[in-house]
């Protein structure tokens, strides 16, 4: 198959989204099939170059921000996806286009397959969900929702990455709506070893944003300082220096590594080096990361929203706490750093989960679904 993937942001720029289309295209090309990711540029990358088999073409979208991306530049992105889109189709003549998040990528899938009859898939990742994470994207869906139902009800497939996805959108779309979570490479991620640390790390990655609640993290370990953990906050955004100064009022600045946005291949790195992911987010679809931190054999803390409700089971790997129980976050968190048996355990039960979401069953049903569609499946 010739795939023309179109997303926004793409490695390294943005999140945990980009990331998952990276893997699932990185894999799709594995298997012979040529792909070229249409995304937007920023300054200091190249225009176009070929990676892990994976061509990468970038637009202008006047993007300026590793860690996020405005309404403004996705428009941008979208009116300048068109010319780059069609230019793409003409010469490279691709048999599908896959598009990851409904806005704006599905709103470019939607106008090229108009004109073009080019049949398209849509991946939605939750913020592209009306409701899916209403501190950054409600006041836009209050004015643009009307115009996404033709983005959902022309795409020949519609795929949520977790349940929790699945459910917003059927709330919104007369669509049929297919599971497939995000993956990540489980085989070669998977340490040889777990040994708990001492003392014991914690760590959150995302941005540093409203949804992922990085202020929480400083009220609940500040209620634990007369334990000895290390805590590190990979990541940038728009509360990276109001979160610093917390940690600083906190009395906690020994405590804490801020490293700011980091490759995903140094949030690996920390990753090896840590025992618990720590992340009590207001709104998740199915975190990269998340996946990630089960196959490298990090225990999860996490609320008990969204797609961490598939990637822990609590008690066994991990466990789910209400966003708004600051005292039970802590609780559990006490227990699990007194306790070192008990943060062992829930490590090695991390390792056994992650084979769930192993990149290679993804990219099979993503493979699948693709080529249904092709036939007329």
């Amino acid at each position: 198959m010739r795939i023309l993937t179109l997303i926004y942001e793409f490695p390294p720029i943005g999140g945990g989204g980009g990331r998952a289309a990276y893997d699932i295209c990185k894999g799709l090309a594995a298997r012979g099939h040529e792909v070229t990711v249409l995304t937007a540029h920023m300054q200091g990358l190249p225009f176009e170059e070929h990676k892990d088999g994976i061509r990468l073409v970038r637009i202008s979208s006047f993007r300026r921000q590793m860690f996020g991306a405005s309404f403004m530049t996705m428009l941008a992105y979208v009116l300048a996806g068109l010319w780059a889109g069609f230019r793409l189709i003409r010469l490279d003549r691709p048999d599908i286009i896959h598009a990851h998040f409904a806005v704006p990528s599905g709103a470019l899938a939607w106008m090229l397959s108009v004109v073009t009859g080019i049949p398209y898939i849509l991946t939605a990742h939750l913020g592209d969900v009306p409701g899916g994470v209403p501190e950054k994207t409600g006041k836009w869906f209050r004015w643009i929702e009307p115009f996404t139902y033709p983005i959902w009800e022309r795409a020949k497939k519609v795929i949520a990455v977790s349940e929790h996805t699945r459910q917003l959108a059927l709330r919104h779309y007369s669509v049929n709506v297919e599971v497939v979570p995000n993956g990540a490479d489980v085989k070669h991620l998977a340490p040889s070893k777990i040994e708990v640390n001492t003392p014991p790390h914690l760590i959150f990655a995302g941005r540093f944003v409203p949804q992922k609640n990085p202020f929480a993290i400083i009220q609940i370990l500040s209620q634990i300082k007369d334990l000895d953990w290390k805590c590190s906050m990979l990541g940038d955004g728009p509360l990276f220096e109001d979160v610093k100064r917390e940690i600083e009022k906190a009395g906690m600045s020994e405590r804490f590594d801020l490293p700011g946005w980091v490759t995903p291949e140094t949030v690996l790195e920390h990753f090896s080096k840590s025992d618990i992911l720590f992340m009590p987010s207001l709104s998740e679809g199915l975190p990269v990361v998340g996946v990630q931190a089960l196959a490298t054999g990090l225990a999860i803390v996490a609320s008990e929203i969204g797609g961490f409700l598939d990637l822990v089971d609590n008690e066994k790997n991990g466990y789910l706490i209400n966003v708004h129980d600051i005292p039970a976050f802590s609780r559990v968190l006490r227990e699990v750093i007194l306790n070192p048996e008990i943060l062992l355990r829930l490590r090695q039960a991390s390792i056994e989960k992650s084979h769930e979401f192993d990149i290679q069953k993804v990219v099979d049903q993503y493979q699948s679904i693709l080529q249904g569609v092709l036939h007329g499946d």
